[in-house]
């Protein structure tokens, strides 16, 4: 599914962003739909005009999509949505390869992978844009976490999951923690998963309202790839001073948030 780039101008018009919320009905908890907010407000500052269209097994695929994001969800609610996410595998895969930016957590993050093993050693494969695999353990990873991500600094959420995950030499780690017993497996202290625009995390909280690095990172590839290179700093540099000063307040509450989460007890 090719989608070519928008000849609409982009500064000065609100020019559209279309997100996809992915399996919001069941890949939606421990506050991940706070990511969807935290995208939307950050775009709306910039001057888009972000709409969200939630997806859910059985509902029409849209045919214009600039942005990915999806959350974590218990084993039922991952049972529910493997068939149809194997169905669509293949037009993520073409959305993945033409550089639509994507944030998946938890659950979501581990079906895009090659395989998840469940502790009654089932093996549930993935659609395998990421290159990484899980294997589900008795013990739970909880509480917490910040890690050092190169192209976001410091990166802080809470992980909740069982799972092990491994990566593979096709995947680079979001970021890296500095103890044993966190991140995507407890052993080598890496943290998540990225390929081209890809992030997969096991980071919920919300992530994005605490880590506006990454949710700006999302919003340009959007637009760059919509629009065209240069877009995203056409519009910030376009804001008018009414939304510098709602943006610098955003960013300045993300700070205390992280610096809070960040000093709090695993």
């Amino acid at each position: 599914m090719l989608q070519p780039q928008d000849k609409t101008k982009a500064v000065g018009d609100h020019p559209p962003l279309q997100i996809l919320s992915l399996y919001h009905r069941d890949m939606n908890i421990y506050g991940d739909s706070g990511n969807i907010l935290s995208v939307t407000r950050r775009a709306e500052l910039y001057g888009f005009r972000p709409t969200v269209r939630y997806y859910d097994p059985g509902d029409a695929w849209p045919e214009r999509i600039d942005m990915i994001l999806g959350g974590g969800g218990q084993d039922h609610g991952q049972e529910r949505i493997i068939d149809d996410l194997r169905e669509r595998g293949g037009l993520l895969h073409d959305l993945a390869d033409q550089d639509v930016p994507m944030l998946m957590i938890c659950g979501l993050y581990q079906l895009f992978g090659h395989y998840f093993e469940t502790s009654d050693h089932e093996r549930l494969e993935g659609v395998g844009i990421l290159d990484v695999h899980t294997v589900a353990k008795p013990e739970r990873m909880i509480g917490n976490l910040v890690e050092q991500a190169e192209d976001f600094g410091r990166v802080v959420g809470y992980e909740n999951h069982s799972g092990l995950t491994y990566l593979g030499e096709g995947a680079q780690p979001l970021g890296m923690v500095t103890e044993d017993g966190r991140g995507n497996n407890g052993k080598d202290h890496t943290e998540g998963a990225r390929w081209k625009k890809v992030i997969g995390t096991y980071m919920h909280g919300s992530l994005l309202p605490k880590n506006p690095a990454i949710t700006d990172f999302l919003i340009e590839g959007a637009a760059e790839r919509r629009y065209g290179q240069g877009t995203f700093a056409q519009m910030k540099t376009a804001m008018d001073q009414k939304s510098r000063s709602e943006l610098e307040r955003l960013d300045s509450l993300a700070d205390q948030a992280s610096r809070i989460a960040a000093s709090r007890p695993r």
